[in-house]
């Protein structure tokens, strides 16, 4: 199989290749180059009514196709990922900004991983019964929802993309899927590969659109049961706006603000390594990033120096060059808003200790969309800089004194995704991990993602669990039935 980049994207609806129904496309832009690649379709609700009425037709069947034959066909969506790997990370690449190496490294294997997982696990569910003495017997049955609603993001396209495709496939539903218009080509090229894959005409549709015509008309479709969407906070809220009173459910994974605390006792090489990492990965384009750092203050002026050295040394460039560290952020418009965000920390007082500024590329980078790694000082944790989330390759620095101080400082955000701590003291971990209000801890450690757990954050990152088994929960519903005796 030789996957290719299209210059036209197509929706896959039905099982076939096709173009939008109001012959509308938005123009796909390389972020690297500025430059136009190629175009995605700009669905609106027609197509997203054909998609919907493909679920429909496809799902009795789908629902009640053995759990070996659906694990055959999700195990080979993986196969064909791994076996597709460089078309695969290049197209991301280009759709995305990020480096070429970490496309290969991180993005598509874990796209495969998360098919993979599912295939195994829809093997290996169990179902709970309850035993009422000599009176009767209960079970409970947890069967497909029917036709769900799956929209990604940006940052990671087809890893955030499959994460939530994979587990709805697998529990025996039918899925209308769009992915961002930002960043199609991947999930274009997913469509290909399931075609390939032998999964049958109508289980999944991908349709490619912008949010406020597509999405929103996949939100609001009455067949839809349920919608599983990643990405910002304010697009969540009008999400949320709409399936509520409609009975849906919902997953809603939404934006964070992440501190990252640092006690005086850690391991310091192994914290300022991932401190690195976790504060510009992807250009700080995860929503898992380390935004806020917060540092004991016997050891602060120790790590600022170190960490703006480390910063320092990051390269920033093109893409496709293999020792590019910083590529460059998503789009023009996510650019403005990054650079209008370090404005802001200059006027409410912060200290720029290294970076703040656009970069210009060179050669065919000339016109790309380059921020240099910024590290800011001297804001108080109410300050907007420390509540908003920028989403970019932004971080901040603040000094704590006590425990308490950290913790206080940690929960001043209005989000609460994740959260990093670093300390050798077994006691101190527990003990605030338990305090702080997130729902992904991390200690001494980042980004170490077990399938089987769920995720989500408290407050305004979002409602509902993702990932692992509690995915799988979500794409079902429970039905109890009691067996007299």
């Amino acid at each position: 199989m030789n996957l290719q980049a299209p210059e036209r994207i197509a929706n896959y609806i039905a099982g076939d290749l096709q173009a939008p129904i109001n012959g509308k496309y938005i123009d796909n832009i390389n972020p690297a180059t500025g430059q136009v690649y190629s175009q995605t379709p700009d669905s609106d609700a027609k197509d997203v009514e054909e998609a919907v009425g493909a679920a429909l037709a496809a799902f009795p069947k789908w629902s009640t196709t053995p759990q070996e034959e659906r694990f055959k066909v999700l195990n080979r969506i993986a196969e064909l990922i791994d076996q597709n790997l460089d078309a695969l990370a290049l197209a991301e690449t280009n759709d995305n900004g990020k480096p070429l190496w970490l496309s290969k490294k991180v993005d598509i294997p874990r796209a495969s991983s998360n098919f993979r997982f599912f295939a195994t696990g829809l093997m290996h569910v169990s179902t709970e019964s309850h035993n009422m003495e000599d009176k009767a017997i209960n079970y409970t049955l947890r069967q497909p929802i029917g036709v769900v609603g799956c929209i990604s993001p940006w940052n990671l396209p087809l890893y955030l993309f499959t994460w939530k495709i994979a587990p709805a496939l697998a529990a025996g539903n039918c899925v209308v899927a769009k992915p961002s218009e930002v960043t199609p080509m991947t999930g274009y090229l997913l469509s290909v590969m399931c075609r390939e894959a032998g999964l049958p005409a109508g289980v999944l549709n991908i349709v490619h659109g912008a949010g406020p015509d597509c999405g929103a008309a996949i939100v609001a479709h009455p067949d839809i049961k349920a919608i599983s969407f990643t990405g910002s906070t304010r697009a969540g809220k009008d999400i949320a706006a709409t399936a509520a009173p409609m009975f849906k459910k919902l997953s809603l994974e939404l934006g964070g603000k992440n501190p990252n605390i640092i006690f005086a006792d850690c391991d310091w090489d192994k914290m300022m390594r991932t401190t690195l990492q976790s504060s510009f990965a992807n250009q700080g384009q995860i929503c898992l990033c380390g935004s806020r750092v917060l540092v004991e203050e016997s050891i602060y002026e120790k790590f600022k120096a170190e960490f703006v050295a480390r910063a320092k040394k990051l390269t920033v460039g093109d893409p496709l060059d293999e020792n590019t560290k910083q590529g460059a952020v998503v789009s023009k418009m996510h650019f403005d808003k990054v650079i209008s965000c370090i404005d802001l920390a200059k006027q409410e007082g912060g200290k720029i200790l290294l970076g703040g500024n656009a970069i210009k590329g060179s050669g065919r980078t000339e016109n790309g969309y380059f921020i240099e790694p910024t590290i800011i000082e001297g804001l108080g944790p109410s300050c907007r800089t420390n509540m908003e989330e920028i989403f970019g390759p932004v971080v901040t620095l603040q000094s704590f004194k006590t425990e308490d101080e950290a913790l206080a400082m940690a929960n001043t955000s209005d989000y609460g995704l994740s959260a990093t701590i670093w300390t050798q003291d077994v006691s101190r971990a527990n003990r605030v991990a338990a305090k702080v209000h997130s729902g992904i801890i991390w200690v001494n450690c980042w980004l170490l993602r077990d399938l089987r757990t769920p995720f989500g954050g408290f407050k305004n990152s979002g409602v509902g669990r993702e990932g692992g088994w509690e995915a799988m929960r979500f794409f079902t519903e429970p039905k109890n039935v009691c067996i007299e005796l």
